[in-house]
């Protein structure tokens, strides 16, 4: 296959390199698509395994072409920017915003021309690549370099819009350079697929902007409807607008109900069960198979740093399926909860969760709460099935050895938990940190997707300056060598620092055994607590 790209740059080394790079990508492809189909089937090879090989061949072909559709991309901002600031120049100064207004539509409709699209994906693409060429370098690097796809690159110029510069370049730096002051955790934008990226990108914006979440929200909740549209076929779609933590409570509340109602003789799939008992439910019709049924309570799993929940900062909290939500929000959450939150005994020295082993094969609740909070989905990759419709699966059997524990345990969804079980779709092993990645059938590695946390900040006010071995931070300002693991971002201490600092109720600080704890111990000394144990104890004491 013979390919060539020609262009004329007109002077522009810039442009001349990014096409030559979408060139060199082009012949690269070419070197690695198959010889003729008819040669494979005839079995002339001079490899072991035809098929096999050719299989191999196509896969690394489609590499291959996402890494020359990105470069492609990269370089297709590059001509639309450029196209745009050479007609500005060209047109010269405005008159007036009427005369603005006109050079826009006919610089929207050029490039939908050109581009043979609709004058509306023009005029966003423009704004996509102004975005990207003005105040996205590294993302736009990235793109040329075939590291992520497009649809990577259009995620993060839309939630970077409206920020301002020192926002958006401190958000990319976070994802796009290994070298920021507390870069991301977790797969590599790349390696995400772009909804599970575009989640990422907005729970790290809202955690470290929560200033403007709460003016937004309430923007938002007031905007809240019930929508109507017609479809074909004689169906129509029902919607809601809702605040975050209703509409999971509503999904899961319809999907545990939708689970108690499967069994012999059920032929409906468990969507087309959530959609007839949200009907029913609306219509007051609850019918034989709904009465039967108790009405289950809607689970919803609220994180909340500490802190937070006792009012002190307002970080936002974290919804199982959907993301950050305001503190406020947060906190009525966990109030309206208070007769259901669990605190997880953890290993004193790392904050881990401790092992069962082989003493027992079913999970204690506590153990179920912070496998969500770890895995935060489905792990197989891609999935963005929520916790509450996921299974917990031993990564290596029960029957085969496998121990009850944070390394064997992981979250799946029933369609792919099949598929584990009907395939050679293997999981790896997990870590108190990370879910447990996968392995392919052709021998492919797909690296765990971790929730990129960020560490909690704690005032200054509230530190104790003498019985921690550690000084109080003057300014938020880290020290030059970061040696006290402070973030350069915040006056939070890591979780992992050197200070013992560990979770203690992650994810709540009802204390007791009756809502399903791990067996709790004696009260430990003052002298074994934790440091962010003793800024507690010290706030609630004041």
């Amino acid at each position: 296959m013979e390919t060539s790209l020609v262009v004329d740059a007109g002077g522009g080394a810039g442009v001349a390199a990014a096409v030559a790079s979408v060139a060199g990508l082009v012949d690269q492809l070419s070197e690695v698509v198959t010889p003729p189909l008819s040669r494979r089937r005839s079995g002339v090879s001079a490899e072991g395994d035809p098929l096999g090989a050719l299989a191999e061949r196509c896969l690394s072909g489609l590499e291959v072409l996402a890494r020359v559709e990105a470069a492609a991309a990269a370089v297709k901002v590059r001509l639309v920017a450029a196209y745009a600031s050479v007609s500005e120049v060209l047109e010269g100064p405005v008159s007036g915003a009427f005369e603005a207004s006109a050079r826009e539509k006919c610089l929207v409709a050029e490039v939908a021309g050109v581009l043979t699209v609709g004058e509306g994906a023009a005029s966003n693409l423009l704004g996509e690549a102004h975005a990207l060429t003005t105040s996205l370098p590294l993302a736009l690097d990235a793109l040329q370099a075939g590291t992520i796809s497009w649809q990577h690159a259009r995620v993060l110029a839309d939630e970077t819009s409206g920020l301002d510069p020192v926002r958006v370049a401190a958000l990319e730096a976070h994802f796009f350079d290994p070298q920021a002051p507390n870069p991301a955790r977790g797969a590599v934008p790349g390696e995400l697929v772009p909804s599970r990226f575009r989640r990422k990108v907005r729970s790290w914006r809202e955690r470290q902007y929560p200033d403007t979440l709460e003016v937004r929200h309430a923007l938002a909740v007031a905007d809240r409807r019930m929508e109507y549209r017609p479809e074909p076929d004689g169906m129509a779609r029902i919607s809601l607008l809702l605040p975050g933590g209703t509409a999971c409570a509503i999904w899961n509340k319809a999907t545990a109900i939708g689970r108690g109602l499967q069994g012999p003789g059920e032929v409906r799939t468990l969507p087309q069960l959530r959609a007839d008992v949200g009907a029913n439910l609306l219509l007051g019709e609850t019918g034989p198979d709904l009465r039967k049924l108790p009405s289950p309570k809607a689970d919803v799993l609220v994180v909340v740093p500490v802190l937070s929940t006792l009012g002190v900062t307002d970080e936002p909290g974290e919804v199982d399926g959907y993301g950050p939500v305001p503190a406020s929000v947060a906190r009525r959450l966990v109030g309206e909860g208070a007769g259901s939150l669990y605190r997880l005994l953890v290993d004193p020295r790392d904050g881990a969760p401790l092992e069962i082993g082989r003493r027992s094969y079913r999970l204690p609740e506590g153990l179920k709460k912070w496998l969500r909070v770890r895995d935060g989905k489905c792990t197989f990759p891609g999935c963005s099935n929520h916790t509450t419709d996921n299974e917990n699966d031993h990564l290596t059997a029960w029957e085969h050895g496998g121990a009850t524990g944070v390394s064997n345990l992981g979250q799946v969804c029933p369609k792919h938990h099949r598929l584990k079980h009907q395939s050679r779709w293997t999981p790896t092993p997990a870590t108190k940190d990370e879910p447990p990645g996968w392995t392919s059938p052709t021998g492919r590695h797909y690296p765990a997707e971790q929730p990129d946390r960020t560490p909690p900040i704690i005032p200054p006010e509230l530190w104790p300056a003498s019985s921690t071995g550690l000084q109080q931070p003057s300014s938020t300002a880290p020290s030059p060598d970061n040696s006290t693991g402070l973030p350069d971002n915040s006056t939070g201490l890591p979780l992992d620092s050197p200070t013992g600092l560990r979770p203690v109720g992650s994810t709540g600080l009802h204390p007791g055994n009756s809502t399903g704890d791990f067996p709790v111990g004696p009260a430990e000394p003052d002298a074994e607590l934790s440091l962010l144990e003793r800024i507690i104890t010290t706030y609630l004491a004041a």
